[in-house]
């Protein structure tokens, strides 16, 4: 079999279904960052860590390719996909394991800035592509319909991903650095204002 084809030489791909569009078009944007999401996904299984985890992210790695599927088909045409869809199970599923997680982690009191281990930081940004790829597809769906559990399910994804993250820090030994506004100083800051206002 034959990888390339030649068919998107011209700036266009195939649907599910056959419909060629853009490869710009915001249901490729859509699908497209869910592979990315899934490809960094891989990679933060392939790091060190807890067999549990590395098994919950293999389940959420193959619920991804559905995702990715159900996204490449246009809505009316739905009924031509033979696969599972995700259900209010696997939704419930991520949210049994954020409250297992964090029955064994400290009460967050403050925003938390990624980092701390090269593994945590892999699954900040895993979230982060988690959200970007939550955003996408609910623009998609302002103008074609989406099946609700997938938004359902992508942004209880990106939660999961901070718990996990936080319990890969606590797995790891590394800190979690908390992000502490700097409290202003509104007479130095008013006095520097004025300043500035001279110098101009």
């Amino acid at each position: 079999m034959k990888i390339y084809t030649k068919t998107g030489d011209k700036g266009t791909t195939s649907l599910f279904t056959g419909t060629r569009v853009p490869k710009h078009h915001v249901r490729i944007e859509s699908y497209g960052t869910i592979d990315e999401l899934n490809s960094h996904l891989g990679l933060l299984r392939d790091q060190d860590m807890d067999e549990h985890s590395k098994k919950t992210l293999s389940l959420v790695q193959e619920k991804l390719f559905t995702v990715g599927s159900i996204l490449a088909t246009e809505p009316k045409k739905d009924k031509r996909l033979k696969i599972p869809r995700i259900s209010s199970e696997d939704i419930e599923f991520l949210e049994q394991e954020m409250d297992r997680m964090n029955e064994e982690l400290p009460e967050m009191t403050h925003f938390i800035l990624p980092g701390g281990h090269t593994t945590v930081s892999y699954c900040h940004i895993a979230r982060t592509v988690c959200r970007r790829g939550e955003r996408m597809i609910s623009y998609l769906h302002e103008n074609e319909p989406v099946p609700e559990n997938i938004l359902s399910y992508i942004n209880r994804l990106s939660d999961y991903l901070f718990v996990l993250a936080r319990k890969l820090s606590k797995d790891l030994n590394a800190e979690e650095v908390k992000w502490i506004p700097e409290k202003l100083d509104w007479q130095n800051h008013f006095f520097n204002l004025n300043v500035l206002s001279t110098i101009k």
